[in-house]
């Protein structure tokens, strides 16, 4: 091999090292958002303890398909946004406008 291709080769990894990196802070974000959303809206029991759920498959090792495929894993969890989505009071994702913060 030579150094081209070699240097290539360790670039390529870098950068999807970096990408791994960026995409895994964005995830501990929105779980954070998630988290404070669950213990401050009036959502079910039920639902809060199928997101969580579906948190634990995701990181567990023990998978209905093979580790390399995350169709599974990605399916639990978003079924369980989605549950998790509709259980929420209306208006209580609402962010406050400029008007209402002014006094």
């Amino acid at each position: 091999m030579s150094e081209g291709t070699s240097a290539l080769l360790w670039i390529g990894a870098a950068v999807l090292v970096a990408v791994t990196l960026v995409a895994a802070i964005v995830l501990v974000v929105k779980l954070v958002r998630t988290r404070r959303l669950l213990a401050d809206t009036g959502i079910p029991m039920s639902k809060k303890v199928l997101f969580w759920g579906a948190i634990v498959y995701l990181i567990s090792p023990v998978d209905l398909l093979p580790d390399p495929v995350l169709i599974d894993d990605l399916g639990v969890l978003l079924l369980a946004l989605r549950s998790l989505n509709k259980a929420v009071p209306k208006g209580a994702l609402r962010r406050p406008s400029r008007a209402d913060r002014r006094p």
